[in-house]
């Protein structure tokens, strides 16, 4: 998680001469954003620095969301697979930890009302109708805690893999909201009981969802391209104290 304005170098997944992916860790914006105007590192401008060459931003990962992040190093590349974004096309894996004992598995489709973000989309329409919005989930292990939090004297939570097969704005956190499997450390779709206990017993002040791999076809390999990225210090430590082995 990002807790310095001092310089840093982003961690690359992946590298050739048409496309380059990053770890983005949690809490850095991927560019410049008139919703956080106080920010002052943005994944663009760092990776770009990094390694001398511009590039171009295929997708975006929420501020507080980790995990793999895929730029394009030229326009023509970056055309090529654009499209793949915007039809659907492409496949993404998400790891999360929720609240809760979650199903084996499950399909959540519930359509959601587009965000709106009273500066960056202050000229939108505002009365459009619920888009579609459909979430795969498999649950991959449980813990109990032996934590009281609200009227309960123990806590449960699963780890949890998950597949949009939309795009939505904050799909992933709205959806596990719907099915009251909130995600830890989500403060503005979460439950505030649950992130004080993770922040003061664990010492996690992240939000706890992953992008953990990307797959799109490479247009000119004509071949599956899967990306993955590892988890942070924060994930590896909660995995260790909740014997969760991934």
């Amino acid at each position: 998680m990002i807790e310095t304005n001092e310089p840093f170098e982003l961690e690359i997944v992946y590298k050739d001469e048409h496309f380059i992916a990053i770890n983005k860790p949690s809490g850095l914006l991927v560019h410049r954003s008139p919703i956080d105007k106080h920010e002052t590192q943005f994944a663009l401008q760092i990776l770009r620095d990094q390694i001398g060459q511009y590039v171009y931003p295929l997708h975006r990962l929420d501020k507080p969301t980790s995990g793999v992040l895929l730029f394009a190093l030229d326009k023509e590349s970056a055309s090529l697979v654009s499209g793949q974004f915007t039809e659907h096309t492409i496949q993404k894996t998400y790891h999360t930890i929720v609240r809760g004992y979650c199903d084996a598995k499950g399909e959540i489709n519930h359509p959601l009302i587009e965000k709106l973000d009273k500066i960056a989309d202050k000229n939108a329409k505002k009365d459009k109708d619920a888009q579609e919005a459909v979430t795969f989930y498999k649950t991959l292990a449980n813990v109990e805690l032996p934590f009281a939090v609200g009227r309960y004297d123990k806590t449960r939570y699963s780890l949890v893999e998950v597949k949009p097969e939309t795009g939505r704005k904050h799909q992933i956190r709205r959806h596990m909201k719907h099915i009251s499997h909130h995600i830890l450390g989500d403060t503005k779709y979460g439950r505030g009981e649950h992130n004080k206990m993770i922040r003061k017993e664990f010492g996690c002040h992240r939000l706890l969802l992953h992008a953990s791999s990307l797959s799109i076809m490479h247009p000119y390999l004509k071949e599956a391209l899967v990306i993955e990225a590892g988890f942070d210090e924060v994930f590896l430590g909660l995995f260790e104290k909740f014997g969760w082995s991934i």
